[in-house]
């Protein structure tokens, strides 16, 4: 059972941590402006948080927890019942939703190489390389990263501010990339 100022540092912090890194960017905000910013000192921070990916990671967590949900229990095509492409793009769809509404801290947790030690990379790796063996590609294990690649927060930041492309069009495109991958028909479109 959590102290209950341990609660309110805990609180305090994320809070703190939150809004640096929606106003500064994640990679631009250093333990010590989140020390100060919440009010506390670099010991309790650290004793909760050894670094900000840590702090981003806890904060990213309920809204990776709630899309794990959906896809293990949810309704299709995002959880079971639809076909791998079909399920395979309503996660790329889901992943650009989350993406858009929370890249400031998936930039904090998961960037380089730290995105491979994630929990949550590690499901969606799973998820993913489970979709490609049901679809029967030859060799998911070499596949999976690739199918995962363009998930990258700094893929998806650089094509939302650099390349100025709106998340429908990315969410379309990957549907598209995940239909011709796995090898179905791709649908055609509504909007043609």
């Amino acid at each position: 059972m959590e102290r209950a100022d341990a609660a309110r540092n805990r609180a305090r912090i994320l809070e703190a941590a939150g809004q640096l890194f929606a106003a500064k960017g994640a990679p631009n905000v250093t333990m010590d402006d989140i020390a100060k910013a919440a009010g506390v000192g670099r010991g309790t921070l650290y004793r909760r948080y050894p670094d900000r990916a840590a702090i981003a990671t806890a904060m990213l967590d309920e809204h990776e927890k709630a899309l794990q949900e959906k896809l293990i229990g949810g309704e299709a095509p995002l959880g079971p019942g639809a076909p791998p492409a079909e399920r395979l793009a309503a996660f790329y769809g889901a992943m650009v939703e989350l993406l858009e509404a929370h890249a400031h801290l998936v930039l904090g947790a998961e960037t380089g190489q730290s995105r491979f030690t994630t929990g949550a990379y590690g499901f969606w790796r799973l998820h993913v390389r489970s979709l490609l063996v049901s679809a029967g590609m030859a060799d998911p294990d070499a596949l999976v990263e690739v199918a995962l690649a363009p998930l990258a927060p700094e893929v998806y930041t650089h094509q939302r501010g650099e390349r100025n492309l709106s998340p429908e069009r990315i969410a379309t495109a990957l549907a598209e990339l995940a239909h011709r991958l796995l090898g179905e028909r791709v649908p055609a479109r509504r909007d043609a």
